[in-house]
Protein backbone atom coordinates (compact mmCIF):
# COMPACT_ATOMS: atom_id res chain seq x y z
CA UNK A 1 0.00 0.00 0.00
CA UNK A 2 3.21 2.66 0.72
CA UNK A 3 4.87 1.39 -2.79
CA UNK A 4 1.49 2.39 -4.19
CA UNK A 5 0.53 5.87 -2.96
CA UNK A 6 4.33 7.05 -3.27
CA UNK A 7 4.36 5.93 -6.67
CA UNK A 8 0.82 8.01 -7.70
CA UNK A 9 2.10 11.47 -6.01
CA UNK A 10 5.03 11.14 -7.19
CA UNK A 11 4.16 10.37 -10.75
CA UNK A 12 1.41 13.74 -10.29
CA UNK A 13 3.89 16.19 -9.37
CA UNK A 14 5.65 15.19 -12.62
CA UNK A 15 3.18 15.50 -15.33
CA UNK A 16 3.73 19.58 -15.27
CA UNK A 17 6.68 19.48 -15.86
CA UNK A 18 7.34 17.62 -19.34
CA UNK A 19 4.88 21.32 -20.93
CA UNK A 20 6.80 24.30 -18.21
CA UNK A 21 9.77 23.50 -18.04
CA UNK A 22 10.54 25.57 -20.78
CA UNK A 23 14.01 25.74 -21.73
CA UNK A 24 15.52 29.15 -22.09
CA UNK A 25 16.39 28.38 -25.83
CA UNK A 26 13.36 27.35 -26.40
CA UNK A 27 11.87 30.92 -25.20
CA UNK A 28 14.19 32.66 -26.95
CA UNK A 29 13.19 30.96 -30.12
CA UNK A 30 9.57 31.33 -29.51
CA UNK A 31 10.43 34.88 -28.66
CA UNK A 32 12.54 35.77 -31.48
CA UNK A 33 10.19 34.44 -33.92
CA UNK A 34 7.52 36.67 -32.48
CA UNK A 35 8.84 39.53 -32.31
CA UNK A 36 8.97 39.51 -36.38
CA UNK A 37 5.51 38.89 -36.36
CA UNK A 38 4.52 41.84 -34.17
CA UNK A 39 6.57 44.16 -36.96
CA UNK A 40 4.47 42.16 -39.92
CA UNK A 41 0.97 42.58 -38.26
CA UNK A 42 1.50 45.57 -36.65
CA UNK A 43 -1.99 46.77 -37.30
CA UNK A 44 -3.80 43.47 -35.51
CA UNK A 45 -3.57 44.76 -32.04
CA UNK A 46 -5.31 41.89 -30.25
CA UNK A 47 -2.72 40.02 -31.52
CA UNK A 48 0.03 42.01 -30.52
CA UNK A 49 -1.82 41.83 -26.84
CA UNK A 50 -2.12 38.26 -26.88
CA UNK A 51 1.55 37.59 -27.53
CA UNK A 52 2.48 40.04 -24.80
CA UNK A 53 0.30 38.74 -22.45
CA UNK A 54 1.60 35.09 -22.93
CA UNK A 55 5.43 36.19 -22.42
CA UNK A 56 3.86 37.72 -19.11
CA UNK A 57 2.20 34.26 -18.24
CA UNK A 58 -1.40 36.09 -17.75
CA UNK A 59 -2.70 33.66 -19.28
CA UNK A 60 -6.11 34.76 -18.95
CA UNK A 61 -5.72 37.88 -20.66
CA UNK A 62 -3.62 35.77 -23.16
CA UNK A 63 -6.74 33.90 -24.26
CA UNK A 64 -9.36 36.36 -24.05
CA UNK A 65 -7.30 38.82 -26.53
CA UNK A 66 -6.70 35.33 -28.67
CA UNK A 67 -10.15 35.11 -29.10
CA UNK A 68 -11.17 37.89 -29.90
CA UNK A 69 -8.31 38.03 -32.98
CA UNK A 70 -9.70 34.76 -34.07
CA UNK A 71 -13.53 36.46 -34.17
CA UNK A 72 -11.62 38.53 -36.91
CA UNK A 73 -10.49 35.13 -38.79
CA UNK A 74 -7.81 37.45 -40.98
CA UNK A 75 -4.95 35.70 -41.53
CA UNK A 76 -4.35 31.61 -41.15
CA UNK A 77 -0.70 31.87 -40.04
CA UNK A 78 -2.14 34.03 -36.63
CA UNK A 79 -4.70 31.59 -36.03
CA UNK A 80 -2.56 29.00 -35.54
CA UNK A 81 -0.64 31.38 -33.08
CA UNK A 82 -3.95 32.28 -31.37
CA UNK A 83 -4.43 28.20 -30.97
CA UNK A 84 -1.12 28.32 -29.83
CA UNK A 85 -1.52 31.00 -27.28
CA UNK A 86 -5.23 29.58 -25.86
CA UNK A 87 -3.77 25.80 -25.55
CA UNK A 88 -0.85 26.55 -23.52
CA UNK A 89 -2.52 28.87 -21.61
CA UNK A 90 -5.76 27.03 -21.05
CA UNK A 91 -3.14 24.14 -19.91
CA UNK A 92 -1.45 26.45 -17.42
CA UNK A 93 -4.93 26.89 -16.21
CA UNK A 94 -4.92 22.92 -15.89
CA UNK A 95 -8.48 22.93 -18.41
CA UNK A 96 -6.62 19.85 -20.53
CA UNK A 97 -9.85 19.26 -22.43
CA UNK A 98 -9.92 22.79 -23.66
CA UNK A 99 -5.76 22.72 -24.29
CA UNK A 100 -6.35 19.70 -26.33
CA UNK A 101 -9.28 21.62 -28.62
CA UNK A 102 -7.07 23.95 -29.45
CA UNK A 103 -3.70 22.55 -29.77
CA UNK A 104 -5.87 20.28 -32.65
CA UNK A 105 -7.04 23.49 -34.52
CA UNK A 106 -3.63 24.39 -35.00
CA UNK A 107 -2.29 23.38 -38.83
CA UNK A 108 1.01 21.55 -40.03
CA UNK A 109 2.18 24.30 -41.77
CA UNK A 110 2.47 26.25 -38.51
CA UNK A 111 6.17 27.50 -37.52
CA UNK A 112 6.05 25.48 -33.70
CA UNK A 113 3.77 22.57 -34.97
CA UNK A 114 6.29 20.07 -33.80
CA UNK A 115 6.42 22.14 -30.39
CA UNK A 116 2.89 21.81 -30.63
CA UNK A 117 2.71 18.46 -31.17
CA UNK A 118 5.03 18.30 -28.17
CA UNK A 119 2.80 19.97 -25.88
CA UNK A 120 -0.41 17.89 -27.31
CA UNK A 121 1.41 14.89 -25.56
CA UNK A 122 1.99 16.29 -22.16
CA UNK A 123 -1.96 17.19 -22.61
CA UNK A 124 -3.09 14.16 -23.55
CA UNK A 125 -0.77 12.55 -20.73
CA UNK A 126 -2.65 14.93 -18.14
CA UNK A 127 -5.88 13.44 -19.62
CA UNK A 128 -4.97 9.64 -19.42
CA UNK A 129 -5.04 9.05 -23.17
CA UNK A 130 -1.65 7.81 -23.43
CA UNK A 131 -2.06 5.29 -26.62
CA UNK A 132 -2.96 8.96 -28.32
CA UNK A 133 0.09 10.82 -26.16
CA UNK A 134 2.50 8.31 -27.68
CA UNK A 135 1.26 8.57 -31.07
CA UNK A 136 2.11 12.43 -31.62
CA UNK A 137 5.53 11.85 -29.12
CA UNK A 138 6.71 9.22 -31.61
CA UNK A 139 5.24 11.36 -34.39
CA UNK A 140 7.45 14.50 -33.84
CA UNK A 141 10.47 12.86 -33.10
CA UNK A 142 11.14 11.83 -36.10
CA UNK A 143 11.16 14.97 -37.67
CA UNK A 144 15.22 16.08 -38.19
CA UNK A 145 14.80 19.27 -36.51
CA UNK A 146 13.95 17.78 -33.23
CA UNK A 147 17.09 15.71 -33.76
CA UNK A 148 18.87 19.07 -33.20
CA UNK A 149 17.00 20.53 -30.48
CA UNK A 150 18.02 19.22 -26.94
CA UNK A 151 15.61 20.56 -24.88
CA UNK A 152 12.71 19.35 -27.28
CA UNK A 153 14.55 15.72 -27.23
CA UNK A 154 13.63 15.62 -23.50
CA UNK A 155 10.38 16.57 -23.10
CA UNK A 156 9.61 13.71 -25.93
CA UNK A 157 11.96 11.28 -23.58
CA UNK A 158 10.36 12.28 -20.56
CA UNK A 159 6.83 12.44 -21.56
CA UNK A 160 7.01 8.55 -23.25
CA UNK A 161 9.30 7.29 -20.55
CA UNK A 162 6.13 8.48 -18.07
CA UNK A 163 3.70 7.14 -20.67
CA UNK A 164 4.86 3.78 -20.62
CA UNK A 165 4.81 3.45 -17.17
CA UNK A 166 1.55 4.50 -16.41
CA UNK A 167 1.03 1.72 -19.33
CA UNK A 168 3.18 -0.53 -16.87
CA UNK A 169 5.23 -1.28 -20.38
CA UNK A 170 7.93 -1.11 -18.04
CA UNK A 171 10.93 -1.85 -20.62
CA UNK A 172 10.03 0.94 -22.87
CA UNK A 173 9.28 3.21 -20.02
CA UNK A 174 13.51 2.67 -18.82
CA UNK A 175 14.40 3.27 -22.04
CA UNK A 176 13.29 6.54 -22.66
CA UNK A 177 13.80 7.64 -18.99
CA UNK A 178 17.46 6.68 -18.98
CA UNK A 179 17.87 8.65 -22.07
CA UNK A 180 15.98 11.38 -20.12
CA UNK A 181 18.29 11.19 -17.43
CA UNK A 182 21.45 10.96 -19.34
CA UNK A 183 20.77 14.08 -21.52
CA UNK A 184 19.42 16.33 -18.15
CA UNK A 185 23.03 15.11 -17.30
CA UNK A 186 25.23 16.49 -19.39
CA UNK A 187 23.20 19.74 -19.22
CA UNK A 188 23.16 20.10 -15.21
CA UNK A 189 20.22 21.80 -14.75
CA UNK A 190 19.34 20.61 -11.01
CA UNK A 191 15.30 20.60 -11.22
CA UNK A 192 15.64 18.52 -14.51
CA UNK A 193 18.15 16.27 -13.17
CA UNK A 194 15.66 15.84 -10.14
CA UNK A 195 13.12 15.20 -12.05
CA UNK A 196 14.39 12.71 -14.16
CA UNK A 197 15.46 11.15 -11.00
CA UNK A 198 12.22 10.87 -9.29
CA UNK A 199 10.58 9.57 -12.68
CA UNK A 200 13.59 6.40 -12.66
CA UNK A 201 12.75 5.95 -8.70
CA UNK A 202 9.04 5.90 -9.27
CA UNK A 203 9.61 3.36 -12.55
CA UNK A 204 12.00 0.96 -10.77
CA UNK A 205 9.42 1.17 -7.23
CA UNK A 206 6.57 0.33 -9.37
CA UNK A 207 8.87 -3.16 -10.39
CA UNK A 208 9.98 -4.03 -6.78
CA UNK A 209 13.30 -3.24 -7.75
CA UNK A 210 13.65 -1.71 -4.63
CA UNK A 211 17.63 -1.64 -4.91
CA UNK A 212 17.66 0.52 -8.07
CA UNK A 213 14.62 2.29 -6.55
CA UNK A 214 15.99 3.52 -3.33
CA UNK A 215 18.97 4.67 -5.13
CA UNK A 216 17.31 7.48 -7.28
CA UNK A 217 15.55 8.27 -4.31
CA UNK A 218 18.56 9.17 -2.47
CA UNK A 219 19.74 11.30 -5.38
CA UNK A 220 16.87 12.89 -6.07
CA UNK A 221 16.62 13.69 -1.81
CA UNK A 222 20.36 15.48 -2.32
CA UNK A 223 19.37 17.42 -5.17
CA UNK A 224 16.22 18.81 -3.32
CA UNK A 225 18.86 20.36 -0.79
CA UNK A 226 20.00 22.46 -3.65
CA UNK A 227 16.96 23.73 -4.86
CA UNK A 228 14.59 26.32 -3.52
CA UNK A 229 11.53 24.60 -5.08
CA UNK A 230 9.34 23.60 -1.37
CA UNK A 231 7.13 20.83 -3.40
CA UNK A 232 10.23 19.17 -4.65
CA UNK A 233 11.61 19.45 -0.88
CA UNK A 234 8.31 17.77 0.14
CA UNK A 235 7.95 15.23 -2.24
CA UNK A 236 11.83 13.90 -1.72
CA UNK A 237 11.65 13.61 1.93
CA UNK A 238 7.92 12.05 1.57
CA UNK A 239 9.74 9.14 -0.63
CA UNK A 240 12.45 8.93 1.72
CA UNK A 241 10.15 8.31 4.75
CA UNK A 242 7.97 5.93 2.69
CA UNK A 243 11.05 3.97 1.62
CA UNK A 244 12.86 3.58 5.35
CA UNK A 245 9.57 2.27 6.58
CA UNK A 246 9.61 0.02 3.80
CA UNK A 247 12.91 -1.28 5.07
CA UNK A 248 11.77 -1.53 8.62
CA UNK A 249 14.06 1.05 9.74
CA UNK A 250 11.19 3.44 11.50
CA UNK A 251 13.20 5.92 12.98
CA UNK A 252 14.70 7.28 10.37
CA UNK A 253 11.48 7.13 8.60
CA UNK A 254 10.09 9.61 11.08
CA UNK A 255 12.56 11.93 10.37
CA UNK A 256 11.93 12.26 7.05
CA UNK A 257 8.21 12.29 7.85
CA UNK A 258 9.05 15.40 10.28
CA UNK A 259 10.78 17.15 7.37
CA UNK A 260 8.45 16.50 4.95
CA UNK A 261 6.05 17.78 7.09
CA UNK A 262 7.95 21.17 7.82
CA UNK A 263 8.18 21.70 3.91
CA UNK A 264 4.65 21.10 3.15
CA UNK A 265 3.79 23.80 5.83
CA UNK A 266 3.22 26.93 3.63
CA UNK A 267 1.97 30.58 3.95
CA UNK A 268 -1.51 29.82 2.26
CA UNK A 269 -2.04 26.97 5.44
CA UNK A 270 -1.19 29.27 8.30
CA UNK A 271 -3.45 31.79 6.75
CA UNK A 272 -6.11 29.28 6.79
CA UNK A 273 -4.99 28.74 10.59
CA UNK A 274 -5.37 32.06 10.89
CA UNK A 275 -8.74 32.59 9.13
CA UNK A 276 -9.88 29.73 11.53
CA UNK A 277 -8.60 31.65 14.49
CA UNK A 278 -10.45 34.90 13.43
CA UNK A 279 -13.71 32.60 12.66
CA UNK A 280 -13.30 31.30 16.78
CA UNK A 281 -12.70 34.46 17.92
CA UNK A 282 -15.41 35.95 16.34
CA UNK A 283 -17.64 32.82 17.55
CA UNK A 284 -16.33 33.63 21.39
CA UNK A 285 -17.72 37.08 21.07
CA UNK A 286 -20.95 36.34 19.58
CA UNK A 287 -21.49 34.01 22.79
CA UNK A 288 -20.35 36.38 25.14
CA UNK A 289 -22.41 38.88 24.09
CA UNK A 290 -25.44 36.24 24.16
CA UNK A 291 -24.00 35.63 27.87
CA UNK A 292 -24.30 39.28 28.88
CA UNK A 293 -28.07 39.33 27.33
CA UNK A 294 -29.04 36.28 29.44
CA UNK A 295 -27.62 37.96 32.27
CA UNK A 296 -29.27 41.61 31.65
CA UNK A 297 -32.84 39.26 31.74
CA UNK A 298 -32.03 37.37 35.19
CA UNK A 299 -30.49 40.58 36.59
CA UNK A 300 -34.24 42.52 36.07
CA UNK A 301 -36.09 39.61 37.13
CA UNK A 302 -33.70 39.89 40.12
CA UNK A 303 -34.69 43.76 40.55
CA UNK A 304 -38.18 43.21 40.15
CA UNK A 305 -38.45 40.35 42.75
CA UNK A 306 -36.06 42.28 45.36
CA UNK A 307 -37.98 45.35 44.54
CA UNK A 308 -41.40 43.64 45.69
CA UNK A 309 -40.33 42.18 48.53
CA UNK A 310 -39.07 45.24 49.66
CA UNK A 311 -41.82 47.52 49.18
CA UNK A 312 -44.48 45.01 50.80
CA UNK A 313 -42.66 44.12 53.69
CA UNK A 314 -41.27 48.01 54.47
CA UNK A 315 -44.21 49.96 52.82
CA UNK A 316 -44.36 52.09 56.20
CA UNK A 317 -41.00 53.42 55.42
CA UNK A 318 -41.28 53.67 51.52
CA UNK A 319 -39.98 57.46 51.98
CA UNK A 320 -36.95 57.10 54.00
CA UNK A 321 -35.96 53.75 51.96
CA UNK A 322 -36.66 55.02 48.84
CA UNK A 323 -34.39 58.33 49.69
CA UNK A 324 -31.64 56.01 50.48
CA UNK A 325 -32.62 54.29 47.33
CA UNK A 326 -31.69 57.23 45.46
CA UNK A 327 -28.67 58.11 47.03
CA UNK A 328 -27.15 54.97 46.92
CA UNK A 329 -27.71 55.07 43.05
CA UNK A 330 -26.36 58.80 43.11
CA UNK A 331 -23.55 57.28 44.40
CA UNK A 332 -23.13 54.24 42.63
CA UNK A 333 -23.49 55.93 39.66
CA UNK A 334 -21.04 58.76 40.29
CA UNK A 335 -18.19 55.55 40.70
CA UNK A 336 -19.44 54.01 37.67
CA UNK A 337 -19.16 57.70 35.92
CA UNK A 338 -15.41 58.06 37.44
CA UNK A 339 -14.42 54.32 36.80
CA UNK A 340 -15.30 54.71 33.20
CA UNK A 341 -13.37 58.12 32.88
CA UNK A 342 -10.52 56.93 34.23
CA UNK A 343 -10.67 54.01 31.57
CA UNK A 344 -11.32 56.58 28.83
CA UNK A 345 -8.50 58.59 29.71
CA UNK A 346 -6.61 54.94 29.98
CA UNK A 347 -7.48 54.46 26.78
CA UNK A 348 -7.15 57.97 25.01
CA UNK A 349 -3.75 57.78 25.91
CA UNK A 350 -2.75 54.31 24.37
CA UNK A 351 -5.06 55.76 21.86
CA UNK A 352 -2.64 58.75 21.57
CA UNK A 353 0.18 56.52 21.80
CA UNK A 354 -0.79 54.45 18.97
CA UNK A 355 -1.39 57.36 16.88
CA UNK A 356 2.30 58.43 17.43
CA UNK A 357 3.81 55.55 16.54
CA UNK A 358 1.66 55.61 12.94
CA UNK A 359 2.27 58.97 12.08
CA UNK A 360 6.19 58.37 12.96
CA UNK A 361 7.32 54.96 12.10
CA UNK A 362 4.54 54.34 9.29
CA UNK A 363 5.38 57.96 7.42
CA UNK A 364 9.10 57.13 7.61
CA UNK A 365 8.67 53.45 6.27
CA UNK A 366 6.40 54.90 3.12
CA UNK A 367 8.67 58.00 2.90
CA UNK A 368 11.25 55.79 2.25
CA UNK A 369 9.20 54.22 -0.12
CA UNK A 370 8.57 57.36 -1.80
CA UNK A 371 11.81 57.81 -2.07
CA UNK A 372 13.30 55.01 -3.37
CA UNK A 373 10.86 54.74 -6.06
CA UNK A 374 11.62 58.14 -7.29
CA UNK A 375 15.08 55.95 -7.69
CA UNK A 376 13.22 53.70 -9.42
CA UNK A 377 11.76 55.23 -11.99
CA UNK A 378 14.93 56.80 -12.25
CA UNK A 379 17.06 53.41 -13.01
CA UNK A 380 14.63 52.34 -15.23
CA UNK A 381 14.62 55.23 -17.53
CA UNK A 382 18.47 54.83 -17.08
CA UNK A 383 18.46 51.30 -17.75
CA UNK A 384 20.47 50.68 -14.71
CA UNK A 385 19.75 46.90 -13.86
CA UNK A 386 22.23 46.40 -11.15
CA UNK A 387 20.48 49.39 -9.05
CA UNK A 388 17.10 48.20 -10.15
CA UNK A 389 17.37 45.39 -8.26
CA UNK A 390 19.17 46.77 -5.98
CA UNK A 391 15.81 48.99 -4.81
CA UNK A 392 14.04 46.29 -5.48
CA UNK A 393 14.94 44.41 -2.61
CA UNK A 394 15.44 47.53 -0.70
CA UNK A 395 11.41 47.89 -1.39
CA UNK A 396 10.79 44.26 0.15
CA UNK A 397 12.84 44.75 2.94
CA UNK A 398 10.57 48.24 3.69
CA UNK A 399 7.40 46.49 3.08
CA UNK A 400 8.36 43.38 5.58
CA UNK A 401 9.76 46.11 8.05
CA UNK A 402 6.08 47.86 7.81
CA UNK A 403 4.65 44.96 7.78
CA UNK A 404 6.30 43.72 11.09
CA UNK A 405 5.35 47.39 12.64
CA UNK A 406 1.44 46.84 11.91
CA UNK A 407 1.63 43.02 13.93
CA UNK A 408 2.96 44.36 16.30
CA UNK A 409 0.96 47.09 16.86
CA UNK A 410 -1.99 44.85 16.88
CA UNK A 411 -0.66 42.53 20.03
CA UNK A 412 0.61 45.58 21.99
CA UNK A 413 -2.36 47.19 21.26
CA UNK A 414 -4.38 44.34 22.55
CA UNK A 415 -2.14 43.56 25.11
CA UNK A 416 -2.73 47.75 26.34
CA UNK A 417 -6.42 46.97 26.00
CA UNK A 418 -6.24 43.67 28.34
CA UNK A 419 -7.76 41.66 25.19
CA UNK A 420 -5.24 39.22 24.91
CA UNK A 421 -5.52 36.45 27.29
CA UNK A 422 -2.52 34.26 28.90
CA UNK A 423 -3.54 30.77 29.55
CA UNK A 424 0.43 29.70 30.94
CA UNK A 425 0.91 25.77 30.68
CA UNK A 426 4.26 23.65 30.43
CA UNK A 427 6.08 23.78 26.75
CA UNK A 428 8.57 21.69 25.17
CA UNK A 429 11.15 25.02 24.12
CA UNK A 430 12.99 22.40 21.58
CA UNK A 431 9.97 21.92 19.59
CA UNK A 432 9.17 25.95 19.65
CA UNK A 433 11.61 26.99 18.47
CA UNK A 434 11.66 24.34 15.83
CA UNK A 435 8.27 25.93 14.77
CA UNK A 436 9.74 29.45 14.54
CA UNK A 437 13.36 28.05 12.66
CA UNK A 438 10.79 26.95 9.87
CA UNK A 439 8.72 29.77 9.74
CA UNK A 440 11.82 32.42 9.32
CA UNK A 441 13.60 29.78 6.94
CA UNK A 442 12.55 31.68 3.72
CA UNK A 443 14.36 34.59 4.72
CA UNK A 444 16.98 32.42 6.45
CA UNK A 445 17.95 31.00 3.44
CA UNK A 446 17.38 34.35 1.32
CA UNK A 447 20.65 36.08 3.63
CA UNK A 448 22.43 32.17 3.42
CA UNK A 449 22.13 32.96 7.09
CA UNK A 450 23.09 29.25 9.33
CA UNK A 451 20.69 28.59 11.90
CA UNK A 452 21.75 26.32 15.48
CA UNK A 453 18.66 24.80 17.73
CA UNK A 454 21.25 23.63 20.36
CA UNK A 455 18.29 23.95 22.77
CA UNK A 456 18.44 21.03 25.22
CA UNK A 457 15.56 18.57 24.52
CA UNK A 458 14.79 18.43 28.01
CA UNK A 459 13.58 21.90 28.62
CA UNK A 460 9.79 22.21 29.41
CA UNK A 461 9.44 26.13 30.89
CA UNK A 462 5.80 27.28 32.39
CA UNK A 463 4.51 30.34 30.12
CA UNK A 464 2.24 31.49 27.72
CA UNK A 465 2.80 29.74 24.71
CA UNK A 466 1.08 32.45 21.83
CA UNK A 467 2.82 34.96 23.84
CA UNK A 468 6.23 32.93 23.75
CA UNK A 469 5.96 32.57 19.85
CA UNK A 470 5.59 36.40 19.70
CA UNK A 471 8.60 36.84 21.53
CA UNK A 472 10.95 34.80 19.83
CA UNK A 473 9.84 35.75 16.26
CA UNK A 474 10.55 39.44 17.28
CA UNK A 475 14.24 38.12 18.63
CA UNK A 476 14.52 36.06 15.55
CA UNK A 477 13.96 38.69 13.53
CA UNK A 478 15.63 41.12 14.91
CA UNK A 479 18.76 38.83 14.78
CA UNK A 480 18.02 38.09 10.72
CA UNK A 481 17.45 41.79 9.98
CA UNK A 482 20.93 42.83 11.66
CA UNK A 483 22.91 39.95 10.64
CA UNK A 484 25.55 40.10 7.70
CA UNK A 485 24.70 37.35 4.91
CA UNK A 486 26.33 34.10 5.26
CA UNK A 487 26.42 34.22 9.04
CA UNK A 488 25.14 32.22 11.89
CA UNK A 489 22.26 32.27 14.42
CA UNK A 490 22.18 30.08 17.55
CA UNK A 491 19.71 29.40 20.01
CA UNK A 492 20.99 26.81 22.93
CA UNK A 493 20.22 27.00 26.79
CA UNK A 494 22.21 27.28 29.71
CA UNK A 495 21.73 25.27 32.74
CA UNK A 496 21.45 27.40 35.49
CA UNK A 497 20.35 24.76 38.46
CA UNK A 498 17.76 27.10 39.47
CA UNK A 499 14.23 27.25 39.38
CA UNK A 500 14.65 29.11 35.62
CA UNK A 501 15.16 27.49 32.37
CA UNK A 502 17.75 29.86 30.37
CA UNK A 503 17.53 30.63 26.62
CA UNK A 504 20.23 32.67 24.58
CA UNK A 505 19.63 33.74 21.10
CA UNK A 506 23.20 34.83 20.02
CA UNK A 507 23.75 36.61 16.16
CA UNK A 508 27.13 37.78 14.88
CA UNK A 509 25.53 41.01 13.75
CA UNK A 510 25.77 44.60 13.81
CA UNK A 511 25.80 45.11 18.06
CA UNK A 512 25.14 47.98 19.76
CA UNK A 513 26.61 50.22 22.92
CA UNK A 514 25.74 49.85 26.40
CA UNK A 515 23.79 53.25 25.93
CA UNK A 516 21.21 51.63 22.98
CA UNK A 517 21.21 48.56 25.11
CA UNK A 518 20.23 50.83 28.74
CA UNK A 519 17.57 52.36 26.46
CA UNK A 520 16.03 49.15 25.41
CA UNK A 521 15.49 47.41 28.92
CA UNK A 522 14.30 50.61 29.88
CA UNK A 523 10.27 50.62 31.50
CA UNK A 524 9.56 54.10 31.34
CA UNK A 525 9.57 54.82 27.26
CA UNK A 526 7.09 53.29 24.81
CA UNK A 527 9.87 53.02 21.99
CA UNK A 528 14.01 52.95 21.86
CA UNK A 529 14.93 55.14 19.55
CA UNK A 530 17.78 54.22 17.37
CA UNK A 531 20.55 56.36 16.27
CA UNK A 532 21.27 54.66 12.65
CA UNK A 533 18.69 56.27 10.87
CA UNK A 534 19.08 53.99 8.15
CA UNK A 535 17.69 51.25 9.92
CA UNK A 536 14.09 51.07 9.24
CA UNK A 537 12.34 50.25 13.20
CA UNK A 538 10.77 51.08 15.93
CA UNK A 539 11.93 49.12 18.98
CA UNK A 540 8.19 48.57 19.46
CA UNK A 541 9.16 44.92 18.81
CA UNK A 542 11.16 44.97 21.59
CA UNK A 543 8.96 47.00 23.74
CA UNK A 544 6.49 44.17 23.36
CA UNK A 545 8.65 41.37 23.72
CA UNK A 546 9.50 43.32 27.36
CA UNK A 547 5.92 42.64 28.43
CA UNK A 548 5.21 39.27 27.22
CA UNK A 549 8.07 38.34 29.04
CA UNK A 550 7.25 40.04 32.30
CA UNK A 551 3.41 38.97 32.16
CA UNK A 552 4.93 34.98 31.83
CA UNK A 553 7.36 36.07 35.09
CA UNK A 554 10.81 36.00 33.02
CA UNK A 555 13.18 37.76 32.79
CA UNK A 556 15.55 39.71 29.32
CA UNK A 557 19.34 40.60 29.82
CA UNK A 558 21.41 42.00 27.06
CA UNK A 559 25.19 41.65 25.96
CA UNK A 560 26.57 43.11 23.31
CA UNK A 561 29.18 44.81 21.67
CA UNK A 562 29.57 47.43 18.29
CA UNK A 563 30.32 45.22 15.35
CA UNK A 564 30.53 41.73 17.58
CA UNK A 565 27.34 40.45 17.55
CA UNK A 566 24.16 40.30 20.51
CA UNK A 567 23.16 37.75 23.13
CA UNK A 568 19.46 38.46 24.04
CA UNK A 569 19.36 35.92 27.50
CA UNK A 570 15.77 34.97 28.67
CA UNK A 571 14.75 33.14 31.66
CA UNK A 572 11.43 31.53 32.14
CA UNK A 573 9.93 29.64 35.35
CA UNK A 574 10.82 25.45 34.66
CA UNK A 575 7.98 23.10 34.93
CA UNK A 576 8.07 19.94 36.93
CA UNK A 577 9.11 17.92 33.97
CA UNK A 578 12.46 19.25 34.00
CA UNK A 579 12.82 17.84 37.59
Amino acid sequence: MIKFKLYLISILFSFPLILHSQDKSENDIIKKKLQKKVVEYKSEINFIKSQSFFFKKDWDSSIVYSMKQLSLNKHKELNDYCHFFRGTGFYSKKLFKEAKKEYLQVSNQFTFYPLTQIYLGGVLLELREFKNAIYYYEEVIKKPLIQKQTYSINKIYEGLGNTYSCLKKYKEAEKYLIKNLQSKEENINKTELYNAYNSLANLYYAQYKDKQAIHYFEQAYLLSKQIKDFDKKYLSSFNMAAVEENRGNFKQALVYRKESEQWNDSLYNQNKVWALADYEKKYAVAQKQKQISVLKVENKLKDTQRNTMFFSTLGLLLLLVGGVYIYAQKVKNARIILTQKEKLDELNTTKDQLFSIVSHDLRSSVNALKTSNAKLTTSLETKNYSELDQLLHQNSAIANGAYSLLDNLLHWALLQTKQLYFSKDSVHLYSIVQQIEYNYKPLLLDKSIAFENAVSKNSFIFVDLDSLKIVLRNLLDNAIKFSPENSKISFYTVETHTDFCQLVIQDSGLGMNQNTINELLEDNELLAKKSNSEIIGTGLGMQLCKQMIKKNGGTLAIESELNKGTKMILSFPKTEQNG
